[in-house]
């Protein structure tokens, strides 16, 4: 049975950002929406990639560098960003940074 609902009461406390790494864990998934959460040490990078969903980006914490097809940006703690299926991104975290991934995997 899927679960009613998934209370964090701070995703910004949720787990630690490791000293030289990417950790991402699995908040949420189910038939329509995937979310994740990923921690990054400062200088860490998510290079180019694509995906097969809409998605959207929620920086809780940190400064990062974001490439949004051929757009680069900044983003910051409350940035918010939606993007289409096979949009190519990336990330690279200027300091420590916690952003949460939510997949759409169907409307």
């Amino acid at each position: 049975m899927e679960q009613p609902y998934v209370l964090i009461p701070d995703v910004a406390a949720h787990g630690s950002v490791p000293q030289q790494s990417i950790l991402s864990s699995t908040l949420q998934n189910d038939d329509r929406t995937k979310t994740i959460l990923f921690r990054f040490a400062a200088g860490q990078e998510l290079s180019a990639h694509t995906a097969p969903f809409p998605a959207i980006l929620y920086f809780v914490s940190g400064e990062a560098g974001l490439r949004l097809g051929t757009d680069e940006c900044e983003a910051k703690a409350g940035t918010y960003v939606h993007m289409t299926a096979q949009l190519e991104h990336g990330i690279k975290a200027r300091t420590e940074t916690v952003m949460l991934l939510v997949l759409l995997k169907k409307a």
